[in-house]
């Protein structure tokens, strides 16, 4: 079934947030890790209750209040959101407390406030909706399943629309932590030049992504989500391979069918090494575009994808500062998104112009 995207917001690393013109410029970061631009979040959330947030809960329900809006939907007939980290600043907050006081009892406001559905319930609790939410925590396959769930809701009839998002944040904490797993470059790196650096690592990121989707057309839709899989650390590339096959099967397309390839390099050698031999083999006849060195590496990159191809699909074409020299010769009508998350986590969205 067909899930339409009526509306769609993302806070990341580029000025995309009540920016009208889509990716007109691209942010240059030297670093291994990437910050999301934040808004003026007064003009959005009431003052007194902003200082409460915590920094990921504003980005989020700046971005919700945003999408609502720009669907001219007051309170939507569910929440659906996924988060592998949730509230980290909150998180690190009541484990300083606790070290700090030995281990004797403290506040429980920064754990309470810290629980990954906190994101979600803010948003219901802002605009008064009781209606269904629920959150999923999934390391890498987070958004995905958020955006399934999303869909199975539709499809069931029982609900019109569902406001789904994605999100994660970066604190120094976690930063530190992550970077002694040697996920990150060692050496600060512009992510503008992300692709040629041949060595281990990525660069670390964070965003928030929320989309308004509904179960019936309407001429303001941007795209159409056509479906969405997840599989779970696949043996070798020909089991990948299989999956991707076997997924575009159920969609009933073949790979002639898709016009362009939003893929998950992220500048680590290893990691990209899957990506380039699906590259020369499966994908080889399909014009591909990356989106990591514009958001960075997280769980939920996905979402950023997601929005990247409504875009493009949209305006039928891909960001000139993205310096892609792909210019389509006809419409944009498929778009498959392909990421994997450490070789575990391995997802694939279809979206179609509606």
């Amino acid at each position: 079934m067909k899930t339409y995207i009526r509306s769609t917001v993302t806070i990341s690393p580029q000025k995309t947030f009540n920016n009208p013109v889509f990716l007109n410029e691209l942010t240059e970061y030297t670093s291994n890790r990437l910050t999301c631009i934040e808004p003026d979040y007064s003009e959005a959330i009431d003052p007194k209750l902003i200082r409460r947030m915590s920094r990921i809960i504003k980005m989020s329900v700046a971005s919700a209040l945003a999408c609502l809006k720009d669907a001219e939907i007051a309170s939507p007939d569910a929440i659906v959101t996924g988060t592998a980290y949730g509230c980290l600043e909150d998180t690190g907050i009541f484990l300083t407390n606790m070290v700090q006081e030995n281990e004797e009892p403290v506040t429980p406001v920064a754990f309470v406030q810290s629980t990954h559905n906190t994101i979600g319930a803010q948003v219901a609790l802002l605009i008064k909706c009781n209606r269904y939410n629920n959150t999923f925590v999934s390391s890498g396959a987070s958004f995905e399943n958020a955006l399934l769930d999303a869909m199975m809701l539709l499809a069931e009839n029982n609900t019109t629309n569902v406001l789904v998002g994605g999100m994660d944040e970066i604190t120094d904490m976690s930063h530190i932590v992550l970077s002694r797993m040697g996920l990150y470059k060692r050496q600060p790196v512009s992510n503008l030049n992300l692709f040629n650096t041949n060595s281990k690592g990525t660069i670390n990121g964070e965003g928030v992504a929320f989309f308004l989707l509904e179960n019936t057309p309407s001429e303001n839709d941007l795209a159409c989500i056509d479906g969405a899989a997840t599989f779970y650390k696949p043996e070798d590339i020909e089991g990948i391979k299989q999956h991707i096959s076997a997924f575009l099967i159920t969609q009933h397309i073949n790979y002639n069918d898709i016009n362009l390839l939003i893929i998950g390099n992220n500048g680590d050698a290893k990691n990209d090494e899957i990506y380039e031999r699906l590259r020369q083999s499966v994908f080889n006849e399909i014009p591909s575009i990356n989106y990591k060195h514009l958001c960075g590496e997280y769980p939920t990159s996905t979402a950023f994808a997601t929005w990247l191809g409504a875009n493009v699909i949209k305006n039928n074409n891909t960001p000139a500062s993205l310096n892609n020299n792909y210019s389509p010769k006809t419409q944009i009508n498929k778009v498959l998104i392909y990421n994997h998350y450490q070789n575990i986590y391995h997802s694939l969205i279809l979206m179609s112009s509606c």
